[in-house]
């Protein structure tokens, strides 16, 4: 895993949602931001990869963008934020291998059709008749 937390940059807010005082008065909602395109840890192609994967997740400023809350402390978050963000960069840097397109066998096709056509006389048999 490549640490490239020396780019990120990191903004405190005050956490949403109830918690009473300590909500109100202390800001342990940590925001992370990385800018993709002036990434000096990442070939072109890589970063390409991680624009095209992660394109949901990053602004038209080409930043990408993670808030986390779920801690009471500041310090916390932050930690949270910056394994989160590795690795969501992580995984978009992964290549799915290509599949490959494979056709059943003559003996699979067979048996297939044998049970469809044992089902069949199955159901045929079970009609009424006079």
């Amino acid at each position: 895993m490549r640490n490239f937390t020396k780019e990120l940059t990191y903004k405190t807010s005050r956490s949403s949602g109830a918690g009473g005082q300590n909500v109100n008065k202390v800001e342990t909602s940590v925001t992370v931001q990385w800018k993709v395109a002036d990434t000096e840890f990442f070939s072109n192609e890589e970063i390409e990869l991680i624009s095209e994967k992660l394109k949901n997740r990053i602004n038209l400023d080409g930043i990408l963008q993670l808030t986390v809350s779920e801690s009471r402390t500041q310090l916390q978050n932050k930690k949270i934020a910056t394994e989160k963000i590795l690795e969501l960069v992580e995984k978009s840097l992964i290549k799915p291998k290509p599949r490959k397109a494979t056709k059943p066998s003559k003996r699979q096709i067979e048996k297939r059709i044998t049970a469809k056509k044992q089902i069949s006389e199955k159901k045929e048999n079970r009609r009424f008749r006079f």
